[in-house]
């Protein structure tokens, strides 16, 4: 009897490529390297500098620190990234070649996915750790805090993904994508309260420009769980605002997916 070639699953497909995705990543030493240790080492850096604590809070600046970049740390993993890498297979063509093959498109970009949030959770593992091991960054005691720590982390890698995705439209090349991605993240760090401690010190219209980003929110959100509720008093509104928080971050994943629908090519323009 003849045996009959079964089609392999569109599961089977996206943990496939979820697969490639990880070990070409992981064989690009350099990169690898570059992309968890940025954080690291702007955080020792930054560290050393606000070391004291913030006056009538008697909370380290440093803590502060910590928590925005692991904010910095998803934005970097999942937006700087994914953009520069999507930029990088459509010149190559690598998009043209599985558009062509009998591969669903969600296969790539579940491979894609999977890599994000396989980075993200290891840049903000490293960044913790090296909180709690220089700056004595206190972990959470209670489930709540995790809990808003998870849906703040899962908001933000979504988010920071697509927007990600959408912006890899924008480079004519790979060799544009850097600077056209990283020139506005650095932006925004600065406008976000990342590198800026506490954010009520920036000028009143850049922290406005900030607020319009999920950059800013994650971070503050990422404060909320690792700091005393009496460090909420630092923020602009003098609260956590979680109702906020996920409001902003919420709309920014609808307005991701909407900007990947329409800007998404699987060509580049030289190919027509």
């Amino acid at each position: 009897m003849e045996r009959t070639l079964r089609e392999p699953s569109v599961v089977s497909l996206c943990a496939a490529r979820a697969g490639v995705e990880l070990r070409q990543f992981f064989r690009e030493r350099t990169a690898v390297i570059f992309t968890f240790a940025l954080p690291v080492v702007l955080l020792v850096l930054l560290g050393s500098i606000f070391d004291q604590q913030i006056a009538g809070s008697g909370i380290p600046a440093s803590q502060l620190l910590v928590a925005g970049m692991i904010a910095a740390g998803i934005g970097s993993t999942c937006f700087v990234n994914l953009a520069t890498s999507i930029t990088s297979d459509r010149e190559d063509g690598t998009l043209k070649r599985l558009r062509g093959v009998p591969m669903p498109p969600i296969a790539y970009f579940a491979g894609k996915i999977v890599l994000v949030l396989v980075t993200a959770a290891a840049e903000v593992a490293i960044v913790l750790a090296v909180g709690m091991a220089f700056y004595d960054l206190p972990l959470p005691s209670d489930a709540t805090r995790w809990a808003t720590f998870t849906w703040i982390l899962l908001l933000g890698v979504i988010g920071c993904a697509l927007l990600g995705t959408a912006m890899s439209s924008v480079p004519r090349s790979v060799r544009a994508a850097a600077p056209i991605v990283n020139l506005p993240f650095l932006i925004l760090q600065f406008v976000s309260g990342i590198f800026i401690v506490p954010l009520t010190t920036l000028p009143q219209p850049l922290q406005q420009i900030g607020a319009l980003f999920p950059l800013k929110w994650m971070a503050q959100g990422f404060r909320s769980v690792f700091l005393p509720d009496s460090a909420a008093a630092m923020e602009p509104a003098g609260a956590w605002e979680h109702g906020r928080i996920a409001l902003v971050l919420g709309a920014w994943c609808l307005g991701g997916v909407i900007l990947c629908l329409t800007t998404f090519r699987w060509q580049g323009r030289k190919d027509g």
